[in-house]
C-alpha cells in the first residue's frame, strides 16, 4: 500500500544552500536507475462537489488515474464514511459514492483518497462546511440564464472553458455581502476573477486577483455575480466553491478555508513576536511621514485606494539592514512594493533619492521547466512579498515608501502588512523535492508525480 504525503518546506534566509541526497538503500546510480521502473502510483484528481455540509449526505464523483476498480473513499477525519454507489464497482473514472458528514463535526478542510489495486491514491481537498450546499445548474453562461444563490450558502462548480458563469442573488440595501470563490487553497487549477454586477450586468465591483469581494449593496435588489478564469480556461480541473455570506457592518470578512501555499513556510521569520511592537499611524504620506527607529517592526495596512505609507528613520553610513514585508503571505491578495529613500537638504529645500526599489521575492530554487521535477521543484516558493536589502551610503534622514501594486482602486481595511527591518544574521535554508527522473527512452509516464511508496520501495529526493 503506498502512503502518501506532502512535504514541509521552511525558507528563510539570506544564503540558500543546495544538497543532492536520496533515501536510505539508494547509494548508488544503479540503483536509482533500477528504481525508475516501477508501477504506477495512482492519483486522485478530482471530487464533486468539493466539500459538503455538517451533518448532510451527498453523493460525490470522483475521477483521477490509475484508480480503475477502487473500492473505497476515504477521508482524513475517521467519522467521515463512504459507501460505494451499486453498479460504481467496474466504472473507470472512479465511481461514485455517498458520503455521510456528521452533524457534531468541526468545519474545516480534510483530505479525501481513493484505495485502488495499486494502494492508496495521492488526495484532494474536502471542505465540510457550517453552510447550505449547492451545486451549479449548467447553462448559466448568460444573464438570462444566471443561476439563483442564497445569502450563506455554498455553490460547488465547475468552469465552463472560454465563458463566464452567471449568478444571481437578492439582497437589501445596507447588507454587506461577501462574494468568495475557493479555488487554488481547493486544489483547483483556477485563477478566479470574479465581479458583481446590477440586475442587468453591468458592473459594479470587480476582483481579478484573489477571489473575494466584500460588496455593500447599494439598494434593495436583484444583483449579479459574473466568474471566469483569468485566461478563460475550464474544465473539471477548474472547479470551484462560490461563498455568498452576509457580514455585519463592522465584521472582518471571514474567507473559505484554504491550504496554505508553499511560500508559507517562509513566514513568520525565527523568533518573531506574535505581535508587532508598534503599529501604522495616519496620515503618514510624503506631506508627513510617520517617525520610526530602527531596528523595526510595524503592522500596517494597504485600507485605501492607491495607499501609500511613508516611514522616516535615521541611518548612519555603511550600514546595511534587510527589509521584510509581510501581506500576501498572510492570505491577502496584495502585492507590496518598498522604495528607500535618501533624504538631504539643498538650501531650503529638501532633495529626495531613490536608493532602492524592492518587489517580489523569487524562488530561492529555479522552478520545473515542464511540472515533472527533472530540473527543479514542481513548486513555485517564490512570493510577492518583500525580502531585500539596503546599504547606508551616506548618514542622515531616511525614507521608507510602502505600497501595494494592486490597490490602486479598492478600499479594504482587511489588507494588511507586517513590516519588518532588521539587521542580518547568519541563516540558511532547505528545499527538497522528489526527484522523478526521465528515462533514458524519454517515457514521463513511467514515473508517476504524487511523492508515494509502498513498503520496500525507495525515491530519490533532490534539496
Amino acid at each position: 500500500m503506498s502512503v502518501p504525503f506532502r512535504i514541509a518546506v521552511r525558507l528563510r534566509s539570506f544564503v540558500i544552500v543546495v544538497l543532492v541526497f536520496t533515501m536510505t538503500g539508494v547509494s548508488q546510480c544503479d540503483a536509482l536507475w533500477g528504481q525508475s521502473v516501477c508501477l504506477p502510483a495512482p492519483r486522485l484528481l478530482t471530487t464533486f462537489p468539493m466539500g459538503a455540509q455538517a451533518g448532510s449526505e451527498v453523493e460525490i464523483a470522483v475521477t483521477g488515474e490509475y484508480i480503475e476498480g477502487s473500492t473505497e473513499l476515504r477521508f482524513s477525519h475517521p467519522d467521515v464514511q463512504a459507501v460505494r454507489l451499486e453498479g460504481q464497482e467496474n466504472v473507470d473514472s472512479g465511481g461514485r459514492y455517498r458520503v455521510t458528514i456528521p452533524s457534531d463535526i468541526e468545519p474545516g478542510l480534510i483530505e479525501a483518497s481513493v484505495m485502488t489495486r495499486l494502494g492508496l491514491s495521492s488526495s484532494r481537498i474536502f471542505t465540510v462546511s457550517e453552510l447550505q450546499e449547492v451545486v451549479q445548474i449548467g447553462g448559466n453562461q448568460t444573464l438570462e440564464t444566471a443561476m439563483r444563490v442564497d445569502l450563506d450558502s455554498v455553490c460547488n462548480a465547475k468552469m465552463t472553458a472560454r465563458a463566464v458563469d452567471f449568478y444571481q442573488f437578492t439582497a437589501k440595501g445596507g447588507e454587506r455581502v461577501l462574494v468568495d470563490c475557493a479555488a487554488k487553497g481547493i486544489d483547483s487549477k483556477l485563477n478566479p476573477v470574479v465581479i458583481v454586477g446590477d440586475e442587468k450586468g453591468q458592473d459594479l465591483a470587480v476582483e481579478r486577483r484573489g477571489g473575494a469581494i466584500a460588496f455593500d449593496v447599494p439598494q434593495d435588489g436583484v444583483y449579479v455575480i459574473k466568474v471566469h478564469d483569468l485566461t478563460f480556461k475550464g474544465g473539471d480541473h477548474y472547479f470551484y466553491r462560490l461563498n455568498l455570506t452576509k457580514l455585519e457592518k463592522d465584521e472582518q470578512a471571514k474567507r473559505h478555508l484554504t491550504t496554505k501555499k508553499v511560500n508559507a513556510f517562509s513566514w513568520p521569520p525565527a523568533e518573531l513576536a506574535p505581535l508587532a511592537a508598534m503599529s501604522e499611524v495616519e496620515p503618514n504620506g510624503d506631506a508627513r511621514p510617520q517617525r520610526i527607529e530602527l531596528p523595526c517592526d510595524l503592522m500596517g495596512s494597504f485600507a485605501k485606494a492607491a495607499d501609500t505609507d511613508v516611514f522616516e528613520f535615521n541611518a548612519s553610513k555603511g550600514e546595511t539592514w534587510w527589509v521584510e514585508v509581510a501581506s500576501e503571505r498572510l492570505g491577502r491578495p496584495t502585492d507590496p512594493t518598498v522604495v528607500v529613500q535618501h533624504v538631504s537638504m539643498s538650501d531650503t529645500e529638501s532633495v529626495v533619492t531613490d536608493l532602492v526599489e524592492l518587489n517580489d521575492i523569487a524562488s530561492p530554487i529555479k522552478v520545473s521547466s515542464n511540472g515533472y521535477a527533472y530540473d527543479g521543484p514542481p513548486y513555485n516558493a517564490g512570493s510577492s512579498d518583500v525580502l531585500g536589502k539596503f546599504e547606508v551610503k551616506e548618514s542622515g534622514v531616511h525614507r521608507l515608501r510602502i505600497s501595494d501594486l494592486f490597490g490602486g482602486t479598492r478600499n479594504d481595511p482587511a489588507n494588511v502588512y507586517r513590516l519588518i527591518i532588521r539587521k542580518a544574521k547568519p541563516d540558511f535554508a532547505l528545499v527538497a523535492w522528489g526527484l522523478h527522473m526521465q528515462l533514458r527512452n524519454g517515457d514521463r509516464n513511467a514515473l508517476s508525480k504524487p511523492i508515494a511508496l509502498r513498503g520496500g520501495a525507495t525515491m530519490a529526493i533532490m534539496a
